[in-house]
């Protein structure tokens, strides 16, 4: 599925002749602005109301994540990063920095316990 969704975001890009202006950094930045898009959706909320969307609101945040997926599958692409690849090495880091035992129930910082 994610080498579909990257072979579709490649074809729908050079249809729009927008690879010119998908640098790393540009794709960097905009991914940043998607992200804060998405938060900006749950400022102010309380964290029930975060967990209770009403459907209108619920599908626009859809679409922001959708935004962040987008602008990072092609960050990843353009600098040939396998996302589901870097995410499981992530998962087994944090697993040696966060050992459960540890950590279960704490919010610290790895450095912190």
């Amino acid at each position: 599925p994610m080498i579909e969704l990257r072979d579709r975001l490649r074809q729908f890009v050079a249809e729009r002749d927008w690879d010119q202006f998908h640098s790393p950094k540009n794709l960097a930045m905009a991914l940043s602005v998607e992200a804060a898009e998405l938060v900006e959706h749950f400022q102010w909320l309380t964290e029930a109301e975060s967990q209770r969307l009403a459907p209108a609101k619920l599908a626009e945040v859809r679409d922001e994540m959708a935004d962040v997926l987008v602008y990072l599958v092609r960050l990843a692409d353009k600098l040939d990063v396998d996302l589901l690849a870097a995410a499981a090495a992530k998962i087994e880091k944090n697993t040696l920095k966060y050992p459960a035992d540890k950590v279960r129930g704490c919010m610290k910082k790895y450095s912190e316990y």
